[in-house]
């Protein structure tokens, strides 16, 4: 099989489109959802919504051209945006599972046109019922990255089919067996290994346990050679297993043998975990509401705890606040860090589950206190701190946490998708680290998300917000944002994967477009400038990178070089001629929209 073409409805580019052609879908599926074994009372017939006045037709950018392909052609079908977002991620699984996969979580932001609402829905991962605060912890001390990666503590429940049978039950107009088609299709008949997937492969066998876990040790590195670039390479058992969830719906995944499969690997040694059949059984995921807030004429809405989309409206009004009149591009830039300073030091220290602890994030998007942090930044020389909403603006004081600086590893995956309808999806999904915990079930690998949590605990200091916690969900810097213009309607898709980086990663999209006077791709390609913490991250291999090093240098800040980032961005913007989209080109991404008339 070669690798994915151009169909003839589609063309893949960079820039407009127009109407697509008509077709006509329903859905009639009321496979059981998870944890329940039930029928969901939410899997009606949904008829194909009225187009109204969008005559611009859709658009998918996606991490990789097979998956974007599979968006395409659920978008060509009729579908929904929703539907496209199942299809394409089932198949970045399959051709893309360094990244994401069934065995991980994610978050999926959604906007309705006939509405104007934004959801959010969560399928992030849980931690297992035996989970305990300080599983990480030896002799006093953290257990070393590494051995935690790779250890069976690290997985956690998965969400992602659960999240696919939420969101499809919400809004999918396709039969929910037609998503699934183009991944069990291509898992059967093989796809082309890309050079991403290929040649993270050898560095794995050296720093990971992925050559010599079962299942993935056969798959990866088939007698003991790890897959090159080019290679046709099939998943039987990941068709096998789609194939079982399109039939008999999430049930098929979190009960029955493939649960057990799942429940057994990560119970393996070495350092085996608690997860069980029943932690599985039990997991649902959540329907939260979007946190919205308004910057210029804008309103930029993310996803709540415990993801870091708020960050994604701190970040822009903090920025306002501290750029000075008729700046040029380096007083923009340093507005932009100590806007990221200040927003990381609060996202560090109050973001976690938000069903396990308060996170306040009403307070720190009050202007009242942005207006206080702005007022107050962080010298360049010294390392930020959090700052305490209820001493700006009254109130019982807020919860006592302990400082938290888990690093969560650049894995992840994103794409932006808008239908023919004028909805639009948002997703950031993820194993977290590389390969996840390279634990390998039923032809998918399992999530480390466990790492995600804080993994220091001492009993004498208070709890930290993002602690483990039985049954919680690790805080997550992923922020899938979705930005409406004055009136209300869709204006921006934007996200990243990247780990810890993806807060500043998506904002320098928002920023970049809107205030800097970049074109989508430019802002994409814009160098990525990450300033968590003491040190300040510049992506010096894109130009002008170098400059702003050196810039900042001279302003004061600990300036860290980097020859290139992880990021992952998939743009669309609804400009006045169409839908104008970008694929990162640091990774395999593509954009496919709707063909020319």
């Amino acid at each position: 099989m070669k690798a994915p073409s151009v169909v003839l409805l589609l063309t893949v580019l960079l820039t407009g489109c127009s109407e697509s052609t008509d077709s006509t879908a329903t859905s009639t599926s009321s496979a059981p959802t998870a944890g329940t074994g039930q029928p969901s009372e939410a899997a009606l017939t949904r008829d194909e919504p009225a187009r109204g006045d969008w005559d611009l037709g859709f658009m998918a950018a996606v991490a990789n051209p097979y998956a974007t392909e599979a968006a395409a052609e659920m978008l060509a079908q009729g579908g929904h945006a929703v539907d496209a977002a199942i299809a394409a991620h089932a198949v970045l699984g399959l051709v893309e599972p360094e990244s994401s996969g069934l065995g991980g979580g994610g978050f999926m932001l959604v906007y309705e046109r006939d509405s104007g609402e934004v959801s959010f829905l969560d399928g992030r991962e849980t931690a297992p019922a035996g989970a305990t605060i300080d599983m990480f912890m030896s002799d006093g001390e953290p257990m070393n990255f590494l051995d935690a990666w790779q250890s069976g503590k690290a997985v956690g429940v998965p969400g992602t089919v659960a999240l696919y049978r939420l969101a499809h039950d919400r809004y999918g107009i396709l039969p929910w067996e037609t998503v699934f088609e183009p991944a069990i299709r291509l898992a059967t008949e093989g796809f082309v290994v890309t050079e991403k997937m290929a040649r993270s492969l050898p560095r794995m066998a050296s720093m990971s346990r992925l050559d010599e876990n079962p299942g993935a040790a056969e798959y990866f590195y088939p007698n003991g050679q790890p897959v090159q670039a080019g290679q046709l390479l099939r998943n039987p058992e990941y068709a096998a297993t789609l194939r079982r969830i399109a039939a008999e719906g999430p049930a098929a995944f979190y009960s029955g043998d493939i649960a057990e499969a799942i429940a057994e690997a990560a119970q393996a040694e070495p350092n085996g975990g608690s997860l069980t059949v029943e932690d599985i059984a039990a997991y649902q995921p959540e329907v939260r509401q979007a946190v919205c807030g308004d910057w210029r004429d804008l309103t930029v809405c993310s996803a709540t705890p415990p993801s870091s989309g708020a960050m994604q409206i701190m970040v822009p009004n903090l920025y306002d606040r501290l750029v000075p009149d008729d700046a040029d591009l380096g007083d923009r830039i340093r507005a932009f860090v100590d806007a990221q300073r200040l927003a990381y030091a609060d996202r560090d220290y109050y973001f976690g589950d938000p069903d396990r602890v308060d996170v306040p994030v009403e307070q720190l998007l009050d202007p009242r206190y942005l207006e206080y942090r702005a007022a107050n930044p962080t010298p360049p020389e010294a390392d930020p701190v959090h700052g305490d909403p209820a001493a700006v603006l009254g109130g019982e004081p807020l919860a006592a946490f302990a400082e938290d600086s888990t690093l969560e590893p650049a894995g992840t995956s994103h794409f932006s998708i808008v239908d023919n309808y004028g909805n639009a999806v948002s997703a950031t999904m993820t194993v977290e680290s590389a390969f996840g915990s390279g634990r390998w079930a039923a032809g998918f690998l399992l999530n480390n998300e466990m790492t995600d949590f804080s993994r220091d605990y001492h009993a004498d200091l208070p709890e930290a917000a993002n602690a483990v916690r039985p049954g919680a969900r690790p805080r997550s810097s992923m922020s899938p944002t979705i930005l409406l213009d004055s009136e209300g309607d869709l204006y921006m898709v934007t996200g990243s994967p990247g780990g810890n980086s993806i807060p500043a990663y998506t904002a320098k999209t928002i920023l970049g477009i809107v205030d800097w006077g970049l074109s989508v791709q430019d802002a994409v390609d814009f160098p990525n400038i990450i300033a968590r913490g003491e040190t300040v991250r510049v992506e010096i291999g894109r130009e002008p990178g170098s400059e702003l090093a050196e810039q900042l240098q001279q302003a004061g800040y600990n300036v860290q070089e980097s020859a290139g980032e992880n990021s992952g961005l998939h743009v669309i913007l609804v400009g006045e001629d169409g839908l104008i989209g970008a694929a990162d080109p640091r990774r395999e991404g593509t954009v496919m929209t709707t063909a020319p008339l």
